[in-house]
């Protein structure tokens, strides 16, 4: 098997395998966020430049590991621009805005970040369950 440089294009197959993502998670971030442009060729097939790549992984890390939503992420990107996401994806994988970036942004919109730690995702989806199963116990009484 040949293996590519570091500069060349992927495909959506190779991407998807790469980030560990289905494919359909990539193509329905293309729609949310508008950096994301992969070249298409004949036939429709995706091509992720490097760059392209790297905004991915970061946009990853942010929704995965430092727990924002798909809103918090586009907010993120609109505010610090995608070539700090990318910038930071090459350096540990450190996503969390510096003091300055979140003093700013507070500063700007008055509003928290949209940030779910970790704990507080375990806790909120426990939450969830417990709900879940409240309801099908009442339905169940019906």
């Amino acid at each position: 098997m040949n293996i590519k440089s570091p500069e060349a294009f992927r495909t959506i197959s190779e991407v998807s395998k790469d980030l560990s993502l289905p494919q359909h998670v990539l193509r329905f971030w293309e729609t949310k966020f508008v950096q994301i442009k992969p070249i298409k060729r004949g036939g429709g097939r995706r091509y992720y430049r490097p760059e392209d790549i790297e905004l991915l992984k970061g946009i990853k890390y942010l929704l995965y590991n430092d727990g924002y939503t798909i809103r918090g992420v586009q907010k993120v990107i609109k505010e610090n621009g995608a070539r700090k996401i990318i910038s930071k994806s090459t350096q540990n994988n450190n996503f969390t805005l510096d003091q300055d970036d979140n003093r700013n942004a507070m500063q700007n919109n008055n509003q928290p970040q949209s940030i779910i730690t970790e704990s507080k995702r375990k806790k909120l989806m426990t939450v969830l369950n417990d709900l879940v199963d409240l309801k099908e116990r009442l339905n169940k009484g019906d």
